[in-house]
């Protein structure tokens, strides 16, 4: 006898064993038979199924995604798989993937109720969501252009303000502590007074930086860019074309404020630093399954808060 053949007994055991724990009520346990089920043979596509839709009912989504990718990334591919995969998505805002399952579905049944509800379902969720962060954009917008003379600041803390040319709440959020207290004149009284304007707002100096949001919106003081540690200047790196700091380009992907979408996005190719990221190109990147525009908008704009891009094909 093959260990091909003992696997595949061994994986149709403990998947009986997890139906019968299903059926009696003891999720946990059948779980943990389906786990082993995959253990002994990841080719078991009901075993993994079932988990799958164990771990979406426990709200562990992550795994529940992971398992339901692996089974439609075979063929033929289940519809069931795809539509569960389909609202998985659109729960954790991934609507251009929830949409691709949905129209997979419907290219193979047109008349697919279910696909076609959930595919309403997800084109109204997505408008809402679009709409929401339009406005939460114009909001923050505003509050960042914002002049920092306008608030009471005492007249030393004032006259450093002009000198550095910060004339506004965003201009504030680009530079760190540490760059204010290293200028000249520059006292802790006025940075108490600074920091107590910014955290009446909900805001802290350095927050841009940190956010990967300095290139969106560019300071209207010519002082806030010099404060852009690490950053290159404009045009003289693109890609890995120029040369980029060591700790750069190991600073791990973890470290960057991307969205759940652009990290799981990240983690399925299994890229894990900056310099990983920064040697794709965008046509790779939007080649893989589940990629879309969205999240590469979102990587370009936070590779150009540290004055690099994605690699350039040819």
């Amino acid at each position: 006898m093959s260990v091909e053949t003992i696997n595949e007994r061994a994986a149709s055991e403990y998947f009986t064993r997890g139906r019968e724990a299903e059926d009696a009520g003891d999720l946990d346990r059948a779980i943990e038979h389906y786990d082993h089920a995959l253990g002994e043979d990841p080719d078991h596509d009901e075993a993994c199924f079932r988990l799958a839709r164990l771990y979406d009912q426990h709200g562990n989504d992550t795994q529940a995604i992971e398992l339901y990718e692996r089974i439609c990334g075979g063929s033929p591919v289940p519809l069931s798989a795809l539509v569960n995969l389909a609202i998985l998505y659109e729960d954790n805002n991934m609507y251009e993937e929830a949409r691709r399952c949905l129209e997979a579905v419907l290219q193979t049944d047109p008349n697919h109720k279910r696909a076609r509800r959930f595919l309403g379902d997800v084109d109204a969720a997505h408008d809402r969501s679009a709409e929401e962060e339009e406005r939460a954009r114009q909001q923050r917008d505003a509050v960042l252009d914002m002049p920092v003379f306008d608030f009471e600041l005492s007249v030393r803390a004032r006259n450093a303000l002009k000198k550095m040319n910060i004339e506004t709440i965003g201009d504030l959020l680009r530079i760190r502590e540490q760059d204010l207290m290293g200028f000249k004149n520059f006292g802790e009284t006025s940075l108490a007074e600074i920091k107590a304007l910014l955290a009446s707002k909900g805001l802290r100096l350095g927050q841009l930086l940190e956010e990967g949001g300095a290139a969106s919106m560019e300071p209207t003081g010519s002082a806030a860019g010099y404060f852009v540690e690490g950053a290159a200047p404009s045009g003289t790196t693109d890609g890995l074309d120029g040369e980029m700091p060591g700790e750069l380009l190991e600073r791990p992907i973890s470290d960057l404020d991307f969205s759940v979408r652009s990290r799981k996005a990240l983690q399925r190719l299994n890229i894990q630093t900056v310099g990983e990221l920064a040697a794709k190109s965008e046509d790779e990147l939007l080649a893989c399954k589940n990629f879309g525009q969205t999240s590469l908008n979102e990587i370009r704009q936070i590779l150009a808060s540290f004055g690099i891009g994605l690699r350039k094909e040819g």
